[in-house]
Parts: structure tokens; sequence; C-alpha cells
């Protein structure tokens, strides 16, 4: 058979994959009801009247005889930084169920160690979605906490990270292939999420003056990538409740797919409110 020479055009061979998914929203319409959601932070203010009774479990990470083990916590939250992101999940899915793994101190700090046993305990409880908006830039902690999130993967339990705060990587949120990493961008609606294709910090959602939960029953505006993270868990929690056999793979693959979606509608109406130009 006689080949063409005429050379096809991209758009000619290769096949418009996006059409042929058809937009499913019903999920939006969810609350989470049923999905168990790890909070990995600094403790959640259970009395909280907008978090009271969401939280099925409270430990946290204790020192005793040279090893770290996990008992039940009474402490609460003294830093805020996991009630605040409590209160996002929460926002986004009502009925999760949320259990919180304290690792972190009054001053939203902790060792590296703690960090990854709260991880590995989170991981063995096999939750399916684990709030993670804190990490370390410390390189020592790259292997271990890389083996962490390939477990993870495998057991099915999806990882959020937040990204760094500051201008260099941290991990785990590096780790884009086990991962959903998240940054902060301005703007209120928790569903119009963005995604940057080919950076290692994927996809961007509300972040800035977020108001939240605080411990004793009150609230604050806060700003960064940590307040990102749990609109993006909330959403997760949302898909799982709809579609419950969802692998971490298939989750990233539809929340790329929304976040294209969305990134179209954007540029489809800044088109449309830009003047005629006869």
């Amino acid at each position: 058979m006689a080949q063409s020479n005429v050379a096809q055009k991209p758009s000619d061979s290769v096949p418009d994959l996006w059409n042929a998914i058809r937009e499913d929203t019903r999920w939006e319409r969810g609350t989470g009801r049923g999905v168990r959601v790890a909070v990995v932070d600094s403790g959640i203010d259970t009395g909280h009247p907008d978090l009271k009774g969401k939280v099925r479990e409270s430990v946290e990470a204790v020192a005793e005889e040279g090893k770290i083990n996990f008992r039940p916590s009474t402490s609460g939250d003294q830093a805020g930084h996991g009630t605040a992101c409590a209160g996002i999940i929460t926002s986004i899915a009502p009925e999760v169920e949320l259990y919180s793994v304290k690792v972190l101190g009054p001053n939203a700090s902790g060792s590296g160690d703690m960090f990854l046993l709260g991880l590995d305990y989170a991981i063995k409880q096999k939750f399916q979605v684990i709030n993670l908006s804190l990490g370390t830039t410390k390189r020592d902690y790259f292997a271990p906490l890389h083996d962490l999130l390939d477990r993870a993967y495998h057991a099915g339990c999806i990882i959020v990270a937040a990204a760094n705060n500051l201008p260099y990587p941290s991990y785990p949120s590096i780790f884009s292939s086990s991962v959903v990493s998240v940054v902060k961008r301005a703007g209120d609606n928790p569903f119009n999420f963005g995604y940057r294709y080919g950076q290692v910090i994927e996809l961007v959602a509300p972040g800035v003056e977020v108001k939240t939960t605080w411990p004793g029953g009150g609230y604050r505006q806060l700003t960064g990538n940590s307040f990102a993270c749990p609109y993006v868990v909330g959403i997760i929690a949302l898909l799982i409740e709809a579609y419950p056999n969802l692998t971490p793979f298939q989750v990233k693959t539809i929340l790329y797919t929304i976040a294209k979606r969305n990134q179209e509608k954007a540029a489809l109406s800044a088109q449309s409110a830009e003047p005629n130009k006869q």
C-alpha cells in the first residue's frame, strides 16, 4: 500500500480526549458522609460548635522511654492550626468522619520523627484521605517520607500536602507522583480550583484570608498554603462519597479534569467580557 507524503496536523491524528469526558457534578451536592479523613497536625478542638461530634478519634504522639507511642489525646489544640484545617474540611464536607493525629505542639512545631510516625499511624489506619498542612525541609527525611507515601499510595490512602510558604521546597509536597500537592491563591469558591501543568506543586486552591474555626469556639481569617490544602481534602471527600472505590491515581485524574474545565470556563468568561473589536 502506498504511503501518503502529506503531513498530518496534530489535530488530525490525535483525538480530543477531553471532549469525550462528560462532566458529572452530582458529587458537588454530597456531604462527605462516611469518608474517614485524618488531620495530622496540632490536634483539633473537639468542643468547637462547628466541629462537635465530627471528630471520631483524637490521638497524640507521646515520647516514652526513648520511644514515641500514640495515646488518646485530651490536650486539645493549643496552636489552632489543626482546628483551622478541620473547619475548612467540614465547610466543604460537613459529614466526614474526622480523625485527629496530633504531632505538633503549642507553637505548631514538632520533631521530624513525630511527623513520620504520625503519618505512619494514619496510613496503618487506612484513612481514606490524609490532610498534611505541614512538612519538613530537612533532607534527612526525604527517603523515609518517600517510602511512606509509596505505602500510602498502595494502601489506597490519598495524601494531600500543602506547599511550603517560603520559596524553597519541603517534603512531602514535592513528591508529585504519589501525593496531591496544593498552593494557595485568592478567591472564595473552593470548587473553582486550578491546575498548574508541569509544576511541582500542581493544584491551586483558595488560601487567602480564609475564615475558619479556632480553638475556644471562635473564628479567624488565615492566609497560607496550609489552608488551601484542606479545601482540596474536602473536595476529595465528596468525590469518594460519590465513588467509594476510587484509587489515588483516579482521584488525581478527576481533580485535573475538573481543574482543566474550570480554567476553560474562566477563559471563555474572560473572552465574553472583552469589548468587541470592530
